[in-house]
């Protein structure tokens, strides 16, 4: 199954990015900690990269990721010139109130009364950047929802008189070369739920977690026995849940969306569906090559 999501706004916001990326001294992407590579969109990269800019990269949601991923992606991403990369929750106070302080390391020429700092936010949608904007300006200046695409409009805002900070629309990229990404990027609900069909992605997320998260799985929904695949996790828990339509038949689209809203929502526990290891094993093979089986990576088991 391979996902794509375009709608026309995001064209036109990636026009006025790079427009804006001229006047901008630094850039924050904001990803999902859960999917640090899969939400690292490379058309914000190749915009920083034509104008010379540095980046602070934020895994936000990580305190619904594995912590251990999160230290071997921050780890990587260290790494690349230029970039910075930190861990956060934009839910907690406390994690927001490093940014500043980072950003102005970034950009040392820049953050005084006379020369202000420019930094540009982006990231794809559903990462929580409208409410990291929200807590960085300690007031109500974006629309903040549970669906992708709520943003679709730039606006420039001061977070002090030394720095300032432009907003932009979620952006995806035209075409995602690799159909695992897409599939974890509706699993962590970041398309419109018209690009997917929820059961396809749910028997995806399943096979990962079988995988990877076994003892998660068992203790939200029981014995594992006989259940080989995502498609059998999701009809034991239509079983389960006693979801069924009339005639008896199971349920199979509700208890696809039960298993992604209790991965989205954090009920399983903290789970992130790449490590370092299993991209670079994905990224080795040609995109129109069949998908590399991530199965059995090495992302913990807590």
């Amino acid at each position: 199954m391979s996902i794509q999501w375009f709608p026309g706004h995001m064209n036109a916001a990636r026009k006025k990015a790079a427009e804006s990326m001229e006047k901008t001294d630094l850039v924050i992407e904001v990803l999902d900690a859960r999917v640090a590579h899969a939400s690292r969109n490379p058309m914000i990269n190749e915009l920083r990269l034509f104008r010379q800019r540095p980046a602070l990269l934020i895994l936000n949601k990580a305190d619904a990721a594995d912590p251990e991923c999160t230290r071997l992606w921050l780890q990587r991403y260290q790494t690349q010139p230029g970039v910075k990369a930190i861990a956060i929750s934009c839910k907690k106070p406390g994690d927001v109130a490093r940014i500043p302080d980072v950003c102005l390391t970034l950009a040392p020429h820049r953050g005084t009364v006379q020369k202000p700092l420019r930094m540009m936010i982006m990231g794809i949608p559903n990462v929580g950047k409208s409410t990291l904007m929200n807590a960085l300006l300690k007031r109500r200046v974006a629309n903040v929802g549970d669906e992708p695409a709520v943003t679709k409009t730039q606006q420039r805002l001061d977070i002090n008189e030394r720095m300032m900070l432009t907003d932009t629309p979620g952006m995806l990229w035209p075409k995602i070369a690799y159909p695992q990404d897409g599939l974890k990027l509706a699993a962590s609900h970041s398309v419109g739920r018209n690009a997917y069909i929820e059961e396809e992605v749910a028997a995806f997320l399943g096979d990962y977690l079988l995988g990877n998260y076994p003892a998660l799985l068992l203790a939200r929904y029981g014995k594992l026995d006989g259940i080989a695949d995502g498609v059998a996790l999701v009809e034991a828990i239509a079983k389960r849940r006693g979801f069924r339509l009339k005639g008896n038949v199971l349920d199979l689209e509700k208890a696809a969306l039960t298993l992604l809203t209790e991965y989205r929502s954090g009920t399983l526990g903290r789970i992130s569906l790449e490590t370092p290891e299993q991209v670079d094993a994905m990224l080795a093979v040609p995109p129109e090559a069949e998908p590399v089986d991530l199965d059995d990576g090495d992302g913990s088991d807590a």
